[in-house]
């Protein structure tokens, strides 16, 4: 919303004139400033003149022959002009000979199809005090003729650009802005009551209301013996300032009182009201009408309407209908002020992609009590710039009463949270510095006008207490309660990320959509998990129009989008959230939403070897981030050969953690890889991120063993599909206490009958004592039976 400073200062006198605590106190009020613009006047030499002469160009059809006078002796001075928006006794500006408009533009005299032009009658646009760049700047009957027309015009001027949160309506106005100006300062603002002449009359328009969910009031004044015509020139220079565009006096006055008191007003032409009476209802179903824009919409039974006999002529709240419009030859209108329900204003502004200052003000929630008093002020206005007259009766339809809120609120509240130098009498006066009633000791019994919506509960008051008491008067104090840092699995999380970074990965942050195509791609069959997605109502896109349930499909895409633009490696993880459709075990109302770590790479990775070239991406890659992760962790993980969906057989691994399978690590299939553009190998994983990060055994000291150790080999024959962790385990396990490590150092998969040979390094050590050959011999010996019942044999035997 923008803000005139020289229009506020109509309603308030603030003690400063300067810009930064101005907008200081909007900020401490929290109205956000999101510019500041100062304007000036920025020419010379434009004077008041008068047109006495308008003739055809003697050699042109398009410019006319003007002359004006601007000085005392009414010397006329000749002016060949374009525009055809004048007539003779038109009062203009006009720039004279050796003038400088905006942009540095100087004027002079020169010939225009022979005929010598003495400078330039000036248009809105010219003098960057309007956006009318059609016609000339005509302005009103009692401007005074020769004078500088910048002692015309409310220039210098400041407008700030406010960014008003959804939940303040009452600010949505440069009334609302003085009240909160008023309260910041502690200086009296004007209220507006406007004083309204009007002659004997009731409205010949009836209103009635059959929809009271939609519609809580509805009130409207008949005005008479209106002449259409352009508004004065003062309104048309501030609702440009506002950044609304002047049309004619009976909309700029629905304008400008929007924008003075907040409440937005709709003008029918009364003559065109068939059967003099309007019904306020919801639409039938492919029910037509054409708004003010001259576009037929076809309605459906979400809208709210205004209808006469013939159907539906407005969209309440919204905009007008083309039928009942407003035009040059309107001599009476009948005037509405309405209360509306806003979520119906909203759903129905955006289904028609609506959205103006009307709705975006009903869509907040107006004033109830306003209507009167902003029909009143439009009324007002419209006799004092049009000499119409207004009928004292008014239509005044309430379907639904609104009563001011009464709160409670107990000054415990306010000292837990703001602390205790808030007495009750501070407390008190600063509510009612907002137009808050309060009344009794402890709790206060707080009194809440029907223009503040947003204050609900105790602890908005307490917000409001805190806003205008000025955030920046609290001290500076340490948290209560428990103490603050990272929990464990924060720490783990920090270390993991770090690990993940430093092996050359970047995290990635990607939105909780997904295309569910995406899962048909990667092949995950029906019954997959993955398969159990949550659709979503309203998608951002169609395309993406469920939640993940893996983090594959965007970290392959990012990787896709680095490659089109000239990356050839990469590597990136992320941890998020998937959402499966079952419920949540915490909390069944919500869907199940496990976190995750993925991570994927394409081209090359890790560091460069000599000559510049790094090593191309396999499945390696995979499993050596993953056994980056475990180190960095502290885990001890076992990765199996495995087949999953989305990876080439052959080039996946389960990670298995504590005796559970907690992710997938391993190549992506190359139709995978290609449906993303990606050449060459990529590699991928996604793993349990609470598996990761959870709670870990405290590690427990062992006194080292300071005694001499045994070392020895064995190699095994066995199936190339055993994991070589499964023989290692085994025989691990019938080794018993006295093993130190166990290391696979060679796998040969060579032999004749198709299995593999795996050789494995023992330590053996004592923790009191050096091992014996007789301690060694039937150790060794266990190891070699609890293989051979695992299906393996030792190399060399038959």
């Amino acid at each position: 919303m923008k803000v005139s400073l020289n229009w506020l200062t109509d309603y308030i006198t603030l003690p400063t004139e300067d810009v930064a605590t101005i907008r200081e106190a909007f900020e401490s009020l929290g109205h956000e400033v999101e510019g500041v613009e100062v304007l000036e006047p920025d020419w010379t030499e434009v004077v008041i003149a008068e047109v006495v002469s308008v003739e055809p160009h003697p050699d042109a059809d398009k410019v006319r022959l003007c002359q004006v006078v601007y000085d005392e002796a009414r010397t006329p001075v000749d002016v060949v002009c374009g525009a055809w928006n004048f007539d003779v006794g038109a009062l203009v500006p006009f720039a004279k000979p050796g003038a400088v408009l905006p942009g540095g533009f100087e004027i002079g005299r020169r010939k225009i199809r022979g005929v010598q032009s003495n400078g330039m009658i000036c248009s809105d646009r010219e003098l960057e005090i309007g956006d009318d760049a059609a016609g000339i700047l005509v302005l009103d009957a009692d401007a005074p003729v020769g004078t500088d027309f910048a002692d015309h015009v409310d220039l210098p001027d400041v407008v700030f650009d406010l960014s008003i949160t959804p939940n303040r309506p009452d600010a949505m106005s440069m009334l609302g802005i003085a009240r909160e100006l008023s309260a910041y300062f502690d200086v009296p603002y004007e209220r507006l009551e406007p004083e309204l002449p009007t002659v004997p009359g009731t409205p010949s328009t009836t209103v009635e209301i059959q929809d009271a969910t939609g519609c809580l009031r509805f009130t409207g004044r008949e005005i008479q013996h209106l002449e259409i015509a352009p508004s004065p020139f003062w309104m048309r220079q501030r609702l440009w300032v506002a950044g609304v565009r002047a049309i004619s006096n009976a909309v700029d006055v629905t304008n400008y009182v929007m924008l003075e008191l907040g409440h937005p007003l709709h003008a029918f032409d009364a003559d065109r009201v068939v059967g003099d009476h309007l019904i306020v209802r919801r639409a039938e179903p492919d029910e037509k009408m054409t708004t003010l824009d001259d576009i037929e919409r076809t309605l459906s039974e979400d809208d709210l309407v205004i209808c006469d006999s013939t159907g539906a002529i407005s969209l309440a709240g919204t905009m007008g209908g083309a039928t009942s419009e407003v035009s040059d030859a309107t001599s009476r209108v009948f005037l509405e002020a309405a209360t509306w329900d806003p979520p119906t204003i909203m759903w129905m502004s955006r289904r028609h992609g609506l959205r103006s200052e009307a709705s975006s003000r009903f869509e907040r929630g107006v004033d109830p009590d306003l209507p009167l008093r902003a029909s009143s002020r439009a009324a007002q206005l419209l006799a004092q710039v049009s000499g119409a007259t207004v009928l004292a009766d008014v239509v005044d339809e309430i379907a639904v009463p609104v009563a001011e809120r009464t709160l409670e609120l107990p000054l415990t509240v306010v000292e837990r949270t703001l602390g205790a130098d808030f007495p009750t009498q501070h407390v008190a006066e600063l509510l009612e510095k907002l137009e808050l009633h309060v009344s009794g000791d402890d709790p206060l019994v707080v009194t809440v006008p029907t223009f503040r919506p947003d204050l609900e509960r105790p602890i908005d008051l307490v917000e409001e207490i805190a806003r205008l008491h000025g955030y920046d008067r609290f001290g500076e104090s340490l948290p209560r309660g428990s103490a603050a840092g990272l929990t464990p699995e924060q720490h783990r999380e920090r270390r993991l990320r770090a690990a993940l970074t430093g092996a050359g990965l970047h995290q990635a942050v990607h939105l909780s959509f997904m295309d569910p195509d995406d899962l048909d791609l990667i092949g995950y069959p029906a019954d997959h998990p993955a398969r159990n997605i949550v659709r979503v109502r309203n998608p951002l896109r169609d395309e993406e129009g469920a939640l993940r349930t893996t983090l594959l499909p965007g970290l392959m895409a990012s990787l896709r989008y680095n490659a089109s633009h000239g990356a050839d490696h990469g590597g990136l993880f992320e941890t998020g959230r998937v959402f499966f459709a079952d419920p949540d075990t915490a909390d069944p109302r919500i869907p199940r939403q496990p976190l995750r770590l993925g991570f994927a790479v394409f081209g090359v990775s890790g560091g460069l070897e000599l000559g510049g070239s790094g090593r191309p991406t396999d499945a390696y890659t995979a499993t050596a981030i993953t056994r980056l992760i475990a180190a960095g962790l502290d885990l001890e993980i076992v990765l199996r050969g495995t087949t999953y969906p989305g990876f080439h057989p052959g080039r996946c691994a389960e990670v298995v953690l504590g005796g559970s399978v907690v992710g997938h690590v391993g190549e992506i299939h190359p139709s995978v890889a290609r449906h993303y553009d990606l050449g060459g190998r990529v590699v991928a994983g996604e793993l349990d991120l609470p598996a990761l990060v959870g709670p870990t055994p405290r590690p427990q000291l062992v006194t080292p063993s300071v005694f001499p150790r045994s070392e020895f080999d064995l190699a095994f024959v066995i199936d190339r599909d055993v994991p070589s962790a499964d023989l290692v385990a085994t025989t691990v396990a019938a080794a018993g206490e006295l093993v130190e490590s166990a290391e696979v150092f060679d796998e040969y998969r060579g032999l004749e009958d198709g299995r593999k040979s795996l050789a494995i390094h023992y330590v053996l050590r004592a923790p009191d004592h050096t091992l014996s050959g007789e301690e060694v011999t039937p150790v060794r010996t266990a190891m070699i039976e609890a293989a051979a019942a695992s299906g393996a044999t030792l190399r060399g035997q038959a």
